[in-house]
């Protein structure tokens, strides 16, 4: 590519300009063939101004696993954070960028924007008062200063009385006993009666969380009244036009779960676990059931291949973390462990989709993994070569709802791993 047109899409990109297809792969392309980081970090940045932000995660962590002292890799990577809306973790980069640059004014712009967002003006005030320090004539930090200056902070949020998660359970389970609806527990779970036949699994601690985040004004009670009213009028997902195919997500799960399923359609999954198959819900876990072949006219081979189909397109975060006495949190620099952070319960067959190996690869290095499902809402992996954070996983263990023992996943193939 010649200088000039290299240089013009790169200034285009700075712009905040959205690339064309045919300049985007141009710009790929000539990346592809230099050994540093600033063209791939543009590429990078071309993503973002695409709003493609997930597809620039990757490319952001690799840029800043090759080249951890590069002060634009780093505010790049805050960046891209900051558009998936992961505020947190975008701080801890540009903290991190002061520690390589101090006094960076980029950096300390975009900490000032935080910290206002999260009412602390004064912390807010300090950042844009060293930004302008460094440079009088920066717009952009005076413009900050002028509406701090101006700004109505609201009062901080007034601490409500808290609903511990056995009360929520309670008033949960009490509620769908006066609705009619029939329920077992199953561990932390509940195997609701669906109003079509078959049972959903309702995870608990996801209605609570929900619960937590936005209680409403209406009272514990009257909240789970109207989950029970909606876990009550749950379908099988079976119609009348038959199964709604693009709403089907595979999960594994260990041998002899059938049990506890009743009636769910499965078929026998890689290193001796199970696949079954959901219905794709932000708060209910609802199993297809086996006889929705007969009734939709489907095979268990087309049901299958929808499945993975919807998950092939929806690839997660993988996200370094740490083990604290048994519970998972999230790391702001390498570990040695990380996490497939989907969340929705489906990161265990993530880890056999194509998308999320090309993830994997990005931020792990590639190579054989030791991977652990002993937690459902999450899949925590490690090298394989790497005998202390396998020591980790292994003393980790397993929830009662989730997967025992470790695999090892080399590329989309996984196998029990030895004991």
């Amino acid at each position: 590519m010649p200088l000039s047109e290299l240089e013009r899409l790169r200034r285009k990109v700075e712009a905040g300009d959205v690339l064309s297809d045919a300049e985007l792969d141009a710009l790929r392309a000539e990346a592809a063939s230099s050994p540093g980081p600033t063209l791939r970090l543009t590429v990078a940045h071309a993503l973002v101004n695409a709003d493609a932000e997930r597809e620039a995660l990757p490319l952001m962590q690799a840029l800043r696993r090759d080249f951890p002292e590069d002060l634009q890799v780093r505010l790049g990577l805050a960046r891209t954070l900051l558009g998936l809306e992961r505020h947190r973790d975008a701080e801890g980069e540009l903290r991190e960028a002061l520690v390589l640059s101090p006094g960076d004014p980029e950096a300390l712009k975009v900490l000032a924007v935080l910290a206002l967002r999260q009412g602390e003006a004064a912390r807010a005030r300090a950042y844009v008062a060293e930004a302008v320090a460094r440079d009088p004539f920066d717009a952009e930090a005076k413009l900050l200063r002028a509406e701090l200056e101006a700004a109505d902070l609201p009062p901080p949020p007034v601490v409500e009385e808290q609903v511990l998660r056995p009360e929520f359970t309670a008033a949960l389970t009490a509620a769908l006993g006066r609705a009619g609806v029939a329920f077992r527990r199953q561990g932390k779970d509940l195997l609701v009666k669906l109003a079509s036949g078959g049972v959903g699994r309702v995870d608990v601690g996801s209605l609570y969380a929900a619960y937590r985040e936005a209680p409403g004004a209406q009272g514990l009670t009257a909240h789970a009244e109207a989950l029970a009213a909606r876990l009550g009028g749950l379908s099988s997902g079976v119609g009348p036009t038959g199964v709604a195919l693009d709403s089907l997500r595979p999960v594994l799960r260990p041998a002899g779960f059938v049990a506890g399923t009743q009636g769910a359609l499965y078929r026998p999954g890689p290193a001796g676990l199970e696949v079954f198959y959901v219905l794709e819900d932000a708060e209910f876990v609802r199993y297809l059931p086996a006889s929705a072949l007969g009734e939709s006219g489907l095979t268990l081979e087309a049901v299958d291949a929808a499945a993975w189909r919807n998950l092939e397109a929806h690839p997660a975060d993988v996200r370094p973390v740490v083990i604290d006495q048994g519970e998972v949190r999230l790391a702001e620099a390498f570990s040695g462990v990380w996490a497939v952070t989907g969340g929705d319960g489906h990161d265990g067959a993530r880890l056999l989709t194509k998308a999320q190996r090309r993830w994997l690869d990005a931020a792990t290095g590639g190579g054989l993994l030791r991977v652990s499902l002993g937690r459902r809402e999450v899949a925590l992996l490690c090298r394989a070569s790497d005998a202390g954070s396998v020591q980790v996983l292994t003393a980790l263990g397993h929830a009662p709802d989730g997967v025992p023992g470790l695999f090892l996943l080399d590329g989309e193939s996984l196998r029990q791993a030895p004991s």
